[in-house]
């Protein structure tokens, strides 16, 4: 018998003396392949000792309001097996277990440090890790075509339009997204077509910054160039990108007005704020007019903000030239206001021309009449107000399900080391690291242990097919190629032979919940030679524009054919070189056949198919296909291990049993007695 001891926040628990303290631990299952971030969990009770309801301050005793215990979040938590460190995690209180009206027990669940992951994350969405945000830049002409011919970084522009077909002819000057480049001729992908995307690895690191985690760099590195090589597409809505940030405006005081002692609006030194004090408008004083105007000559369209105390308190649509906001559009009470201008087009504001006015009365009879005025300090242009802030561009998705859908995509697993560094690697490394897999190591022999009077083998395998396919295949390409093929664009169906085999009824899906685009290579439309051009079109069967699910790809800078950017309607420019979108990561077998397809497809640029790096050829194969194997057996067994396996054993170990050697699909231990329940998959 092992001695069981619990700690939770530092305090050791009373336990019970015939509790059962099982475990179970699993790091990959053959009845779900998707299954990630999940070490182990325990639930078991405490009795209502006098320690133990000193821990949970009497949570049953509903008086208790002052420093009670928060059963809504978990607390740190280690388990020792006889006074040895076993397992370190977090305990959740579930309810008290009351006898005769008295606490009798405490329920509680012990989780594993990789599962608790989940509770550090919360809901919280790509758009809060605001260390992306030191990325951010104009969203310009200039900046566009830069990003769209530089060397990939943390930032590029890749040739995805969002509404936009693009093509190809060299023998017409239509202006709709011909992107043959004629000196003589304005026509080309327009910039505002285009939006930036950001490497996959930058948002791993924001995450680790956000959040003071660890991941380890097995996977997450900068040579791992199938990671590595990564972007999302900062698709946030569909069609043209949002004024992204609005500019504060600064205001100066220019006329005003301070009668009878009673206080005046004022302008904040710190932000230049029009400070409303609330003596003016309650009674006997009365705001009795006032009016916001934004003066420009600019014909492009803008949007005016004003907040109160921080908080947005009026909005205008997108309006151009001259515009009023007067008391018919919102109340001005008493608050601190400041006024913002945001615009994507070229919009310039003189200094001076973005105007408060506030007039008023004192008394309940007419004793005075005030008025103020302030105009802003600087003149603006499009040039400091347009500002592509990736938080608020990148796609709406929490973070916990971008990691979940990196674990899918690549057969990930996790697990937390003893420094408290998240241990991240492929299934095939993580199992090819383990003991007895190892050169020089031996698998665990447990023979000695195993109670031979209880075990079964059965069939691995629980479904007859299995499914690996991306969440977003309703553009219009992807959707075509569905129409046309009867599967979704880079979908596998893995499945048995059924002609010889009797396959279990169920079935199995795998589904990434990112977009995958079939691009489309262009070929003059006048006389038909292939160009060098690849582009992704961002749309839905009804060539709408479509926001759709988040777009993961491969950038490659591409030189060769020409094409035509314009940075206005009437400006435009030859780019030899640019970023394409790809599925592959080279375009040339030889260097590299990895793609972020589930099945061998034909490279969309260059025809060919040979690109067979596929993700169920490169991270699911080996372990699916063994499941697959006529020869794989499922053995449930049940053994009495000591102390020194239940310590030392890890879940990618081998072990060894009547000369046979397997892998570990689950582990259920009774902490106490040593028991386990244990199912093995035989090595084939």
């Amino acid at each position: 018998m092992q001695k069981l001891q619990l700690y939770i926040s530092g305090t050791r628990v009373d336990l019970f003396k015939d509790e059962s303290v099982s475990m179970t631990q699993t790091i990959q299952n053959v009845r779900d392949i998707a299954k990630i971030f999940t070490e182990f969990t325990q639930s078991f009770t405490v009795p209502a000792s006098k320690i133990n309801n000193i821990l949970f301050r009497h949570y049953y005793n509903f008086d208790i309001t002052v420093n009670s215990f928060d059963a809504r979040n978990k607390v740190s938590s280690k388990i020792e097996l006889n006074d040895i460190p076993f397992k370190k995690g977090f305990v959740r209180l579930e309810g008290v277990e009351m006898k005769k009206n008295k606490a009798y027990a405490y329920k509680i669940t012990f989780f594993g440090e990789t599962v608790n992951l989940k509770d550090v994350l919360e809901d919280d969405e790509l758009s809060a890790l605001d260390s992306l945000n030191a990325n951010n830049l104009d969203y310009t002409a200039s900046n566009i075509s830069n990003k769209l011919g530089a060397v990939p970084s943390t930032i590029i522009a890749p040739l995805i339009t969002h509404t936009t077909q693009l093509y190809y002819d060299s023998g017409s000057t239509a202006d709709d997204g011909n992107l043959y480049y004629d000196v003589n001729n304005i026509h080309g992908v327009y910039w505002k077509e285009l939006k930036f995307a950001i490497r996959l690895y930058d948002i791993i690191l924001a995450i680790q910054t956000k959040y003071s985690i660890t991941f380890s760099n097995d996977f997450f590195n900068t040579s791992n160039l199938s990671f590595y090589n990564l972007y999302m597409w900062l698709h946030r809505k569909k069609g043209d990108v949002e004024p992204a940030q609005q500019v504060a405006i600064q205001f100066r005081q220019v006329n005003g007005f301070n009668a009878f002692n009673t206080p005046s609006p004022e302008t904040s030194t710190l932000n230049g704020a029009i400070i409303v004090p609330s003596s003016l408008v309650t009674s006997p004083a009365t705001i009795l007019s006032f009016s916001l105007s934004t003066i420009t000559s600019s014909t492009d369209s803008y949007r005016i903000q004003v907040y109160r105390n921080g908080s947005l308190y009026y909005q205008s649509a997108d309006v151009t030239g001259t515009e009023i906001v007067d008391q018919t559009d919102f109340t001005l009470t008493a608050g601190s206001f400041t006024v913002s201008i945001g615009s994507s087009n070229n919009v310039t504001f003189a200094s001076g021309d973005i105007r408060w006015a506030i007039t008023g009365q004192l008394g309940g009879e007419v004793i005075g009449t005030w008025s103020d005025e302030w105009r802003s300090i600087s003149a603006l242009s499009s040039s400091t107000i347009v500002e592509f802030v990736i938080t608020e561009q990148i796609p709406k998705m929490k973070i916990i399900d971008f990691l979940t859908a990196i674990f899918k995509m690549f057969n990930l697993t996790a697990f937390v080391d003893d420094t408290g560094t998240i241990v991240v690697k492929t299934l095939d490394s993580y199992y090819a690291a383990g003991k007895g897999a190892v050169a020089g190591t031996t698998a665990w022999d447990i023979n000695e242990y195993v109670n031979i009077d209880k075990s079964t083998v059965n069939v691995a395998l629980p479904f007859k097919e299995i499914t690996f396919k991306f969440k977003g295949l309703k553009t219009f390409l992807a959707a075509q190629f569905e129409q046309l093929e009867n599967t979704g664009w880079g979908t596998l169906n893995f499945s048995l032979d059924n002609a010889k085999f009797d396959a279990p009824q169920e079935s199995y899906s795998l589904e990434i919940p990112f977009e995958h685009l079939q691009y489309q290579r262009l070929f003059d439309a006048t006389g038909g030679t292939s160009t060098s051009i690849q582009w992704g079109w961002f749309v839905n069967s009804n060539k709408e524009s479509y926001y759709g699910s988040p777009l993961i790809f491969y950038p490659i800078r591409q030189s060769g054919t020409a094409i035509s950017f314009k940075s206005t309607t009437s400006v435009h420019s030859s780019k030899t070189t640019y970023i394409i979108p790809s599925n592959s990561r080279t375009l040339n077998p030889s260097g590299s056949t990895e793609n972020i397809n589930f099945q061998l497809e034909i490279n969309e640029l260059t025809d060919n198919t040979n690109f067979t790096g596929t993700l169920f050829e490169n991270y699911y194969k080996n372990y699916i296909s063994a499941v697959f194997n006529n020869a794989r057996r499922l053995t449930k067994i049940e053994a009495f291990l000591p102390l020194k396996i239940i310590y030392n054993l890890k879940l990618n170990d081998r072990i060894t049993l009547n000369n046979y050697t397997y892998k570990i699909n689950s582990l259920k231990t009774n902490l106490i007695n040593g028991k386990s329940s244990i199912e093995l998959l035989n090595e084939v």
